[in-house]
């Protein structure tokens, strides 16, 4: 019993040290690995750089429409949200002192006129004395002159006196009927003043419009706006509002490249609609407390779309590139100050090339220098490349988002 069981343990040491004395198995030798990397290829694109702006739609015209005279309202043809045109009877007001002025004005023009007729009566009857006297004046001098001492001196003298007077006579008839006429202009020139200013009671449009706000109502007591900084109560507010302007804050790094003519695309999120504009002015001037350029943009509104008020987007184009090479912005890396982007080469090696940068939209830049077209740029992860290392490229869409470095 003894011995089978030292037997058994021998043939088991046996086994055991016969298989510890197997030669080991061969490990399979390691391959080098070329790396994939995610290239696109450098295309000619029509690049554009942008400038998004927001502002909101004020009207092209708007004024408080003042009244010239004071008056009480006698009739109002308006309300909040009427349409008018150029010209249009707004109100009308009742002024019944100015009235009276006016009858007064024309009663004393008649009265100057009357002044006027008895002048002219006055000179005419001067004329006409002075015409007699000159004449028996001339008749006894030439008597004088054919047959001296038939008539005293004494005679021919008061007679030429009375010549004289008479001539007088005729100047100051003159005089008094030129400032008779003159009286009957100052009172006419009263009297158009006072009809203008009865027109005034008349408060019309000044451009076609829309009525936004109405101040006044029928019997209200209206002050004259004489004045810019008057107090008085306006009658209407009037809006012109078949074009409307968007003043959009330019920052000054984009004023030079501001157009005026330039058309634009107006983005109006509460309708979900854009509106074609145009530049048509702006300040000439930046702003020293927000270093921005007020730049207006007029936007047609015939059929009345847009209300004032409303919020606008503008995407202000201000470069524009056509056939520019260009390659997708996780291209480029930089390399100390100078910027590179990493190119496959037909043998599929790195190379790294420094590069002039151009209009950058959010997918593309635009490659100045350093890039043909058809290129393979690496966009995926650039950590661990280095130039003259061989890799596989792997072709993806210009502009596809990637990792990069």
């Amino acid at each position: 019993m003894q011995k089978t069981t030292l037997g058994v343990v021998g043939v088991g040491f046996g086994l055991l040290l016969g298989g510890c004395a197997r030669p080991p198995a061969t490990a399979p030798a390691e391959t080098n690995k070329v790396p994939a990397v995610a290239v696109g290829k450098a295309t000619r694109s029509d690049l554009s750089r942008t400038l998004s702006l927001t502002a909101e739609f004020v009207p092209y015209e708007e004024v408080d429409v003042m009244a010239k005279v004071s008056g009480y309202v006698r009739q109002i043809y308006v309300d909040a949200g009427s349409r008018v045109s150029q010209g249009q009877l707004l109100a009308e007001l009742e002024v019944p002192e100015m009235r009276a002025d006016l009858v007064r004005s024309e009663a004393e023009i008649q009265r100057r006129g009357a002044e006027v007729a008895r002048a002219k009566d006055d000179l005419r009857r001067a004329e006409s004395a002075y015409s007699y006297t000159h004449l028996s004046y001339e008749r006894l001098a030439g008597v004088v002159k054919t047959r001296p001492g038939l008539v005293a001196q004494q005679e021919i003298d008061d007679l030429r006196g009375k010549d004289l007077m008479a001539e007088a006579q005729v100047a100051a008839a003159r005089s008094n009927l030129i400032a008779a006429e003159q009286q009957v202009h100052v009172v006419e020139a009263d009297r158009d003043r006072l009809k203008t200013m009865y027109a005034y009671t008349r408060v019309t449009a000044p451009f076609a419009g829309t009525v936004t706000k109405r101040f006044a109502s029928t019997g209200s007591m209206i002050q004259a706006g004489t004045a810019s900084q008057s107090q008085a109560m306006p009658v209407v507010r009037l809006s012109s509002n078949s074009r409307l302007r968007l003043i959009l804050p330019v920052p000054e790094s984009a004023v030079p490249l501001i157009k005026t003519g330039q058309t634009v695309e107006v983005l109006v999120p509460a309708l979900g609609r854009t509106f074609p504009g145009r530049i048509a002015r702006s300040a000439e001037k930046v702003q020293t407390a927000t270093r921005t350029m007020d730049t207006e943009v007029d936007v047609a509104n015939p059929k009345l779309t847009l209300v004032p008020g409303l919020y606008a987007r503008v995407d202000l184009a201000l470069e524009r590139r056509t056939g520019a090479i260009a390659v997708p912005i996780a291209a480029k890396s930089t390399e100390g100050d100078h910027i590179v982007v990493f190119i496959v080469n037909s043998k599929s090696e790195i190379e790294i090339r420094r590069v002039d940068l151009g209009i950058e939209t959010p997918d593309l830049v635009e490659i100045r220098s350093g890039v043909a077209a058809g290129d393979l740029v690496v966009i995926g992860n650039r950590g661990g490349l280095k130039a003259g290392q061989r890799v596989e490229p792997q072709i993806v869409q210009l502009g596809a988002p990637s990792e990069g470095k």
